[in-house]
């Protein structure tokens, strides 16, 4: 954006925060911290269903592309280990594949970090499924407004937002949306 561009959006608009390019820089810088983090111990990267299972299968081919060593993937879908389960019903589980965990670093990938909820249904998932050595968080966007104290150890962009602004991020691009 050049300094003469309007940087406000008209309502319901969509404001371009990140390119396809910028995404795919992103997700390498985060492979670098990822195995620089992790040299030694083998790494599970786990898609969160939906938006972070693409980004998951990108950082899994860039961290092989980086250098580590023994990367598997898998994918979590958290709909049934969510608190807000009134508010937002479940129309049919996706599927969980995941390899065995134990004694593996597991990068758990989301597309945006909001209040936490679903990080914190992830974890609970997970248990169900093994033990990991650690868990670590991998999101492309952390815009704020978090309600639980979860952190995330590997983030693509900070993007302060209003709560009432929503966040859309994929492969192709990240934009801010406004009602």
């Amino acid at each position: 954006m050049t300094e003469t561009e309007d940087p406000r959006t008209p309502s319901g608009a969509a404001r371009p925060l990140l390119s396809s390019s910028d995404v795919t820089r992103a997700l390498r810088r985060m492979a670098h911290e990822i195995l620089e983090r992790n040299h030694e111990a083998p790494v599970c990267v786990v898609g969160l269903r939906r938006g972070g299972v693409a980004l998951a299968e990108r950082l899994a081919h860039d961290l092989r592309e980086v250098g580590a060593a023994d990367v598997e993937l898998g994918q979590l879908d958290v709909a049934f280990f969510r608190d807000d389960l009134a508010a937002r019903p479940v129309t049919g589980a996706g599927a969980t594949a995941l390899p065995a965990l134990e004694d593996r670093v597991v990068v758990l990938v989301d597309d945006v970090l909001y209040t936490g909820r679903t990080v914190r249904a992830a974890l609970n998932a997970l248990v169900e499924w093994g033990r990991p050595r650690a868990v670590q968080l991998a999101v492309l966007v952390d815009r704020g407004h978090r309600e639980l104290p979860i952190r995330a150890d590997f983030v693509g962009k900070n993007v302060p937002t209003a709560r009432e602004e929503s966040v859309r991020a994929t492969l192709d691009g990240v934009w801010l949306e406004r009602p």
